[in-house]
This record gives structure tokens, C-alpha cells and sequence, in this order.
């Protein structure tokens, strides 16, 4: 499997427009971590973006060797709000973006049954380009329990639209992220997000949820114990044979460097890996 560091790393986790360290800082971190790959996002690169900066961004993934997992093009896409599923509207930009950045991925968003007509359209258009569409199992999305996962997945109907597997996002929401989920959504599959936290009434952070209301959690690094069962995430990757992206989706770390979190996720994941391949 790649190892993708997402650039999240340097976002904090409510405020994801204003990053704390440049793309060729990020690019460092990731390299020097054995990273593969990056996971980019419209705080360092998106549609947003100037020529000069996208083909700066270019330059540095070339002099550090690494590609680029996934692009998450704009910031309504990445705060999953009500303006989130114009993209499907209008997805050249996000497909020539991903093509310059060689990304075979594009993240995008669907909020409500209306949308999955412009998914339908995006896709048709995303595969002229050789790129696929994925969505992250989210909160307060079509993608919030596995059956409206399934559900919106097989309506959607396209080979090259599917899913980013996140088992937060999904404990959030009350769903099982294990080897059973895994399995049933297994075909549409096509990347993984790891982050890490902690369930907890008195929370320091609080989302809502459209299947269960609110939901109170504290965030943990990656390769803390007492969050996420990764074994559980693992042992279902191994048992349907997933063989892409694992992408580390960790907003900057409270207590550590970006440097260390990376790092030690790094081979906390390799780790893991071993175990189970």
C-alpha cells in the first residue's frame, strides 16, 4: 500500500484555510517521514490557485520525488458545507488541477438526493480524464451510515466514483468501521483516511450528525492508543486485499511537532502494515 501524508497536517482542525507551514515545508516533512505521497488541499494548492502556484507546487513534489494521492480542490468541499456539491456543477477546473498535479483522485461532496444526478455528470466527465471521484464517509453527507453509503453509491452507478474510507467519521456516526463494513463496501473503495480520537461527553470538540445528533469527542494523534482499533481497520483491508492509497488525515498536531506526528505515524502505520499484509 502508499503511505499519503495529507496536508491537513498543517491546518487546525475547525480552521482549514490558513496553513502554518508553506507546501515546501510539508513536502519535507513528508519525505523525510518515508511518505509516498501527499494528499492535497486548497490551503496550500487548489482551484483557487494561481498558474505560478500550482507549477511551484509541481516543482517541489518533483525535487522530493513524491506524488500526490488525492486533491480536495476547494474549501467548501473540505468544510463539507451547503456549497460543497457545486463542484459537480462545474468539475473541469478540479480535473485539470488533478491532471497538472498527476492526482488520480478528486474529493468532492453530495449533501442531498438532488445531487446525485451532477455526480453522475461529474463522473461521465472525470473518466474522459482517467480520474475518479471519491467522497469520505461525513457527517451531515449522504455518506453519514453504511446503508445511505451503499445506497447513494450503487444510484450513482459510475466504475470510477467511490468512497474514502474513514472508520472516525463512521464512529461518529454509530456505524462499525471493522472487517464487516469493509467488506460490503469494498468495491467502491478507493482510498482510506486514517484519523484518530477518542469518544467522550465532555469532548473538547463537538459535530453534529444527521443520524444521532450531536457528537463529543477529543482528537488523539494517529499512533495514540485509546481511539480508532486499527487492527479492526487492518484486518479488513487484508481480507478484501486492498492494495491502494492509506492516507494520513490529521490536522496539526496540539503537543508535537509536524515533524514528530509525521513521523511517528509513519511507522506506527508501517507497522501495522507488516501485521498484516
Amino acid at each position: 500500500m502508499q503511505l499519503s501524508l495529507s496536508v491537513r497536517i498543517s491546518e487546525g482542525f475547525l480552521s482549514k484555510e490558513e496553513a502554518i507551514h508553506s507546501f515546501d515545508e510539508v513536502a519535507r516533512i513528508a519525505k523525510s517521514a518515508g511518505y509516498d505521497a501527499v494528499c492535497m488541499r486548497a490551503s496550500q494548492v487548489g482551484v483557487q490557485s494561481s498558474s505560478a502556484q500550482v507549477n511551484g507546487a509541481v516543482q517541489v513534489l518533483k525535487a522530493e520525488e513524491l506524488g500526490v494521492s488525492m486533491l480536495t480542490g476547494d474549501f467548501d468541499v473540505v468544510y463539507n458545507n451547503q456549497r460543497g456539491p457545486d463542484c459537480l456543477r462545474n468539475i473541469t477546473p478540479y480535473l485539470k488541477l488533478a491532471q497538472h498535479l498527476g492526482a488520480p483522485l478528486v474529493r468532492v461532496a453530495l449533501k442531498k438526493e438532488s445531487d446525485i444526478p451532477w455526480a453522475q455528470r461529474a463522473a461521465d466527465e472525470a473518466g474522459a480524464y482517467g480520474i475518479k471521484l471519491v467522497h469520505q464517509c461525513h457527517t451531515l453527507s449522504l455518506f453519514e451510515t453504511i446503508d445511505s453509503i451503499q445506497q447513494t453509491l450503487e444510484q450513482i452507478d459510475r466504475p470510477n466514483f467511490g468512497l474514502i474510507y474513514e472508520p472516525a467519521n463512521l464512529e461518529l456516526c454509530g456505524q462499525d468501521y471493522g472487517p464487516q463494513t469493509v467488506r460490503r463496501l469494498a468495491p467502491w473503495i478507493f482510498n482510506v483516511y486514517l484519523q484518530n480520537q477518542v469518544l467522550s461527553p465532555n469532548g473538547k470538540i463537538k459535530l453534529d450528525t444527521q443520524c444521532r445528533g450531536p457528537v463529543s469527542f477529543d482528537l488523539i494523534q494517529v499512533h495514540a492508543s485509546g481511539g480508532i482499533d486499527y487492527a479492526r481497520v487492518f484486518e479488513g483491508l487484508r481480507q478484501v486485499s486492498y492494495n491502494g492509497t492509506v492516507t494520513v488525515h490529521q490536522s496539526a498536531p496540539e503537543g508535537e511537532s509536524a515533524e514528530t506526528s509525521a513521523r511517528l505515524t509513519a511507522e506506527f502505520l508501517r507497522a501495522e502494515l507488516a501485521r498484516f499484509s
